[in-house]
């Protein structure tokens, strides 16, 4: 659970700090004299979100000339085959003649546009779709309406709250790593919540709050209840998964939820910060990086379950990929193609499903959460149907 976890989101370069002045920084370090150290997860939040500089509130962040890749803009096989996916969905809980198909965190409608071209051979439920993007971001959602100019009934949201119901599949991909965590350091007089103070130098520095939060580890699971004195342990609130939870069981369908994390809650430091496809300081330059942390599977999961939903997964994506035939599309794609194309069409399907350096294969995870009576859905057992239409 080292910090190592975006490796394949970004592609090092040298040359490229971060050097831009930081006026969120000066921001900061007026709230934390005036109103004491600042919890991580609040840092991470003005880092984010703050409504003038806030990281992902004004710029596009992604491709070369951004800050990270993420996996639709590696190729269009990793948008068809989620759409495929839908698909699948669609016919398991008896095709309604209405589908919403919803995406958290869209970035610049490249996977929606590569699932909603798959969909299209299926043409029964190609017209009973409606497209639903929940963004803030101003100039994501122009590139958004640019990439899907030709769609019909697309419709933006701030909130999935907004999103009117009936049955639906939620796509989140690469959207719950930048909700903001809390961070707890254990020490000899318990869990201690971690903060951002200043130094004596007057630069952000991490530390933790001086009195233990009562009766935390009551809530840990066993395994981080033994890590040793110094561990950093990581937790979000339930808030997001809650909603898609109640979302799925109550009205039909399904959420998809694909990021980079671990399987299981454990103990470790995993906030960092990329920019110019580079790590940070995820203390230095607030606002002017992306700032995130590794998902905890597990976490998910037991939160829609206890919401009478249902789990699937989480399994890597690797397999998930190969599950719903990526290498049979590769193949398709390789044959009406020239050699550079062919190799480039390679190069990214092994990009996607290959472990290993630059490889997101096994550490991006897929997770499903449905309503309670889907008991099998596709690209989650060996022996599951691919989701071929």
């Amino acid at each position: 659970m080292a910090p190592q976890g975006a490796v394949a989101r970004i592609e090092a370069r040298s040359g490229n700090a971060v050097t831009e002045f930081s006026p969120l920084q000066s921001e900061i370090k007026k709230l934390i004299k005036s109103s004491g150290p600042m919890p991580v997860w609040r840092y991470m939040e003005l880092c984010l979100m703050h409504p003038q500089h806030g990281y992902y509130v004004s710029r596009d962040p992604l491709g070369r000339e951004g800050d990270f890749t993420t996996a639709p803009e590696v190729s269009q096989m990793f948008g068809e085959l989620l759409g495929l996916w839908a698909a699948s969905v669609w016919k398991a809980i008896g095709q309604p003649p209405l589908l919403r198909l919803v995406e958290l965190g869209p970035g610049r409608g490249t996977m929606m546009a590569d699932a909603l071209r798959a969909l299209r051979v299926l043409p029964q439920l190609y017209q009973s779709v409606t497209v639903h993007m929940v963004e803030i971001n101003p100039v994501l959602r122009e590139k958004q309406r640019a990439t899907l100019s030709g769609v019909r009934n697309v419709t933006w949201h701030d909130s999935i709250d907004d999103v009117l119901g009936g049955p639906a599949v939620i796509f989140a991909n690469e959207y719950f790593d930048v909700l903001p965590i809390h961070q707890m350091v254990k020490r000899e007089t318990g869990w201690h919540e971690r903060v951002v103070d200043l130094d004596d130098d007057g630069k952000l520095a991490f530390d933790a709050a001086a009195e233990p939060t009562p009766r935390f580890e009551v809530l840990l699971p066993p395994l981080v209840r033994e890590a040793p004195i110094g561990a950093v342990f990581e937790w979000r609130p339930d808030t997001e998964i809650m909603k898609i939870a109640k979302r799925v069981r109550n009205q039909d369908g399904a959420a998809l939820i694909i990021d980079y994390g671990h399987m299981r809650s454990d103990a470790g430091d995993t906030f960092q910060a990329i920019a110019r496809h580079s790590f940070t300081d995820p203390l230095e330059n607030p606002g002017q990086a992306d700032v995130t942390a590794h998902v905890d599977f597990q976490a998910l999961a037991r939160a829609a379950e206890d919401l009478g939903a249902r789990a699937h997964g989480p399994v890597t994506q690797g397999d998930f990929l190969k599950r719903l035939g990526i290498e049979t599309r590769a193949v398709s794609l390789m044959s009406k193609a020239t050699n550079e194309v062919s190799a480039d069409i390679s190069g990214a399907m092994k990009r996607l499903i290959d472990s290993g350096r630059g490889g997101m294969g096994s550490m991006f995870k897929v997770l499903a959460i449905s309503q309670a009576d889907l008991v099998a859905l596709a690209g989650f057992s060996e022996d599951a149907q691919d989701a071929k239409a």
